[in-house]
């Protein structure tokens, strides 16, 4: 892997799901660089890991929409009121120039409802002029911006783009047959029935995805991992994780309330999701 990037500029770019995929790469891989040839160090929305033997890094940059939203502080960004500022990929997109190989994802942060809140105009206008749209138009808006900025800045040639498709997350245990009450907290087996489809995963984004990249005249590697996730009710941090902070021990006496059943243990399912970008980076 570390030969694959030697030179070269490698990001991961979107929400919490992906920095928990490029953690996982980057634990993955670290251990065989010797401490001073090493660094890792974090500069407003982006975490950077640098390979210095190999002239190489992997970079996490926060964009949760990839567009522009009032969600973009990587430290403040629980907002109660998501709201995505229409065509204006570019602002984060600024960002990106110059990297080699790129991994994009976007999803949960959209799953608000079955509207979406889209500006149109800037954050700054006095009056601001938003509209409740379809959340599968949000989307695709958002997928359109995405590839545009990828046909004008990514050469096939040259650089290799990657998209990630929606993670599951498994946070009502009635729907694999279990506790009506509960959720992913204390399960340790993955889900038996083949044909299992949380509700969280709604197949009508994927469809969005799938029609719009199909126009894209820029290749992109489409990395599907939510089937293969799909299972593993068992994977998830829930009451261990740090949720800006240990739990409390009230917190973690709730696990029905406060169990995180999006986010993934590492090590975990996320190194399964980068065996696969790597062999599809190693392997064209």
């Amino acid at each position: 892997m570390l030969e694959t990037i030697r030179g070269k500029r490698m990001m991961f770019v979107g929400d919490s799901l992906n920095r928990g995929q490029f953690t996982s790469l980057v634990c993955l891989i670290h251990k065989v660089i010797p401490d001073n040839a090493k660094s890792l160090h974090k500069v407003d929305s982006f975490t950077i890991f640098t390979a210095k033997d190999y002239n190489a890094t992997i970079e996490f940059y926060w964009a949760p929409f990839l567009l522009e939203s009032n969600a973009d502080s990587p430290g403040k960004h629980r907002v109660p009121d998501r709201i995505v500022r229409k065509d204006s990929i570019d602002t984060h997109g600024q960002h990106w120039k110059g990297v080699d190989i790129m991994v994009f994802n976007t999803y949960i942060w959209w799953m608000t409802g079955r509207t979406f809140k889209i500006l149109n105009g800037t954050f700054d206008d006095n009056i601001k002029y938003i509209a409740d749209v379809p959340t599968e138009d949000a989307y695709r808006m958002a997928m359109q911006n995405l590839l545009r900025w990828i046909k004008g800045n990514m050469d096939p040639k040259r650089n290799r783009v990657f998209f990630t498709s929606m993670s599951p997350s498994h946070a009502w245990s009635k729907e694999w047959g279990g506790d009506p009450n509960g959720n992913c907290y204390n399960e340790t087996k993955m889900i038996d029935d083949p044909n299992y489809w949380g509700s969280d995963s709604r197949k009508s984004i994927m469809q969005v995805i799938s029609e719009e990249f199909g126009k894209s005249k820029v290749p992109i590697t489409f990395l599907n991992i939510t089937q293969l996730s799909m299972p593993r009710k068992d994977a998830h941090t829930s009451i261990y994780k740090e949720r800006w902070g240990p739990l409390s021990p009230e917190e973690r006496a709730n696990p029905v309330s406060y169990a995180d059943c999006i986010h993934w243990c590492v090590p975990g399912i996320q190194d399964v999701w980068n065996e696969l970008l790597f062999a599809k980076l190693f392997y064209p």
